[in-house]
């Protein structure tokens, strides 16, 4: 059994992303201080590229060792290179393209126009080998086949997709792979790159993001099944926790639907 999830609300969209980019400054600057280095995976969607956004803005990110930082992708969207859909492409204009990272240590999914063309399955294996060979041969994570994320980052759909995964499709029910190709996303574009359950429960810290009152059905069906995992093929969000902690991180219109006794004291 995994820790209980943590769940914080804040005021509006824009609160929680500068408080989550805070609280990110804070756990990266902490692991490399313990380790020497820091690793994330990043999500896109609007609280996704939010916190980037607020993170570059953010007083304390030069507490941040930005050049012992690696940068991962928890989905992507299979695009052409540059392509302004593809989370890659977001990320640098929210924040990448002005810290001074070391572009070894950024590992952004194949776009539809590289190495391995319109191959998605391909792509995704690809970018398996690229987890496995980061990996540490020791440590809870060596198991999974992927690095040690500090923190990895989520946004949950209305649907409760995290990453591209979707309720009743193959990818969330995979058990063995840790990236998969998706075929048919309910969202466009149909073909999308994927980090799986497995890979997810890999990373030290998994946060959850959401905001507006779209997302509060999905919150509150997904913190009900939470940690059950006979819940997850329909509930994916449900399935997404983290070795050592799980936290949400909400706005109040998200945490709307959310019992009592699943909100933070007031």
């Amino acid at each position: 059994m995994s820790p209980a999830a943590r769940v914080h609300v804040h005021r509006d969209k824009d609160e929680m992303a500068r408080a989550a980019a805070e609280r990110l400054v804070a756990r990266v600057a902490g692991a490399q201080s313990a380790r020497g280095s820091a690793s994330v995976v990043l999500t896109g969607g609007r609280n996704g590229n939010g916190l980037l956004a607020a993170l570059a803005a953010a007083p304390g990110r030069d507490s941040v060792d930005f050049s012992r930082l690696d940068v991962w992708w928890g989905d992507e969207r299979f695009l052409p290179e540059g392509h302004p859909e593809r989370n890659v492409t977001q990320a640098r204009e929210a924040l990448l393209d002005s810290v001074p990272l070391d572009p070894a240590r950024v590992h952004p999914m194949a776009a539809s126009d590289g190495a391995y063309g319109s191959d998605v399955e391909a792509a995704a294996a690809a970018y398996e080998s690229e987890l496995a060979a980061a990996a540490r041969p020791e440590g809870p994570e060596a198991a999974a086949g992927v690095p040690s994320f500090d923190v990895l980052l989520l946004g949950v759909g209305p649907d409760t997709h995290v990453a591209s995964l979707f309720p009743g499709h193959q990818g969330v029910r995979e058990t063995e792979r840790t990236v998969v190709g998706v075929h048919d996303s309910p969202k466009p574009p149909p073909l999308r790159i994927s980090l799986t359950l497995p890979a997810i429960r890999a990373a030290r810290e998994v946060w959850l993001l959401a905001a507006g009152e779209d997302k509060a059905d999905a919150v509150a069906r997904a913190l009900a099944k939470a940690d059950t995992d006979a819940h997850e093929s329909q509930v994916p969000a449900a399935g997404a926790r983290g070795r050592d902690g799980t936290l949400w991180l909400l706005d109040e219109a998200a945490a709307a639907g959310l019992p009592g006794d699943l909100l933070p004291p007031s």
